[in-house]
């Protein structure tokens, strides 16, 4: 049989899934109709399958006369296993057949009056909330540049954290949390990792200081710069971690 002349399947549920019945898939197996639905029910007791919804169609026996029959209504997936189970054979012709009723499957209506005017609300207040995203971003910006403004040179954790407006202790503890600083083991002074003061976010600083004995002590400082401080006032305050 050919399978175009089978009929079109009904389109049901709330997800409107398009369904194939268990007649028209008797009809491309040339098989009768209740084989195939003992063949489905078979698939269900084994627990292949659920069970589909039922419903009734309108067909005609070889007297012409009318008659009722009960179908059950198969989404893709379960069509190609009942056809399996029953006749591997016919797996071509209904993949043939799908590719059919997909095709003709209607394109999605468009939206007029009241749906529309709802989407165009919803599509506006998305483009506001971008907006303000962007504004935020911006108004971040300008707030770090007023802190760069004050800031004269490179600073030690404990100003930096001043022009920022937050603790020393937080500061300190957001640069080693974040890759930013670390401390050798066994020693006190805190030092930039490398990767920062490459891109120029940190500095070390050299003091020497004299001892009560005399002699000279060399101390080394680790300073945020003025471009560490513009990236700094990005990341922080929140403590955000930096990605």
């Amino acid at each position: 049989m050919n399978p175009t002349s089978a009929g079109v399947p009904e389109i049901f549920g709330a997800a409107q899934a398009l369904t194939m019945s268990s007649r028209e898939i008797a009809e491309l197996l040339e098989s009768r109709h209740d084989k195939v639905k003992q063949s489905i029910e078979r698939l269900v007791a084994r627990g292949v399958i659920v069970q589909p919804p039922m419903g009734d169609e309108q067909d005609t026996d070889a007297m012409g006369r009318k008659r009722t029959t009960s179908v059950c209504r198969l989404e893709k997936r379960d069509t190609y296993i009942v056809v399996a189970q029953m006749s591997p054979e016919f797996t071509a012709q209904l993949v043939d057949r799908w590719q059919e009723l997909e095709a003709a499957q209607p394109a999605p209506a468009m939206l007029t009056g009241p749906q529309l005017m709802s989407a165009a609300l919803i599509e506006a207040q998305q483009t506001l909330s971008a907006q303000a995203a962007q504004i935020e971003d911006m108004r971040e910006d300008v707030e770090a540049d007023e802190r760069l403004t004050k800031a004269d040179g490179s600073l030690n954790v404990t100003e930096a954290a001043k022009n920022l407006g937050v603790r020393p202790k937080d500061l300190f503890t957001w640069l080693s949390t974040n890759g930013w600083i670390y401390k050798r083991p066994g020693g006190n002074a805190w030092l930039g990792y490398q990767s920062k003061t490459n891109t120029g976010y940190l500095e070390h600083k050299s003091t020497t200081v004299l001892r009560a004995d005399g002699s000279e002590k060399i101390t080394e400082q680790v300073r945020v710069t003025a471009k560490g401080l513009s990236r700094l006032a990005r990341l922080m305050p929140g403590v955000a971690r930096e990605a």
